[in-house]
């Protein structure tokens, strides 16, 4: 997404380093208190566990995934990630992936959940777990910066 020249604002819980799903520690940019009033063009959700559960436990994520909804921004979550936008109310009537099993778990009859490595519908983009993470981005910066930007981008990956 910076290589796209995008702003990307990393938001914690809490103030502490976050410790991903397989043990490398990030340090977000700032708290989610600190930008719950902030306006935003997206919002998009790591995956991984526990960290999904985490976030799908916090009334404020879920409360500014319906801000944002409403606001016609996107909402975009990747692996485990995507049951936190079912949880907010936001895969009724769409379609939508993520990690094996995380959604086909869960009762969510109005959605239709796909084995598709990133979909996108209407606002709301989902993607299946790591292996699909570029992909996920590349479409991000899609639907912020156009198709151009995207192809831009993704020959500087050397795909």
């Amino acid at each position: 997404m910076t290589r796209a020249g995008i702003e990307v604002v990393t938001a914690g819980l809490d103030d502490q380093p976050v410790k991903a799903s397989r043990g490398i520690t990030l340090i977000p940019d700032t708290t989610l208190d600190d930008v719950m009033d902030d306006a935003f063009d997206m919002i998009v959700l790591p995956g991984g566990l526990p960290g999904a559960d985490h976030l799908n436990n916090d009334s404020r994520i879920l409360s500014l995934l319906k801000r944002l909804a409403a606001e016609g921004k996107y909402t975009a979550a990747i692996c485990a990630a995507p049951k936190v936008l079912a949880n907010a109310g936001l895969l009724e009537g769409r379609s939508a992936t993520s990690y094996p099993g995380v959604l086909d778990k869960m009762d969510l009859p109005d959605v239709s959940v796909n084995l598709e490595p990133v979909l996108v519908d209407e606002r709301v983009v989902t993607s299946r777990g790591p292996g699909t993470a570029m992909d996920f981005a590349l479409e991000l910066i899609e639907r912020l910066e156009g198709k151009e930007k995207r192809n831009q981008v993704e020959a500087g990956l050397v795909r």
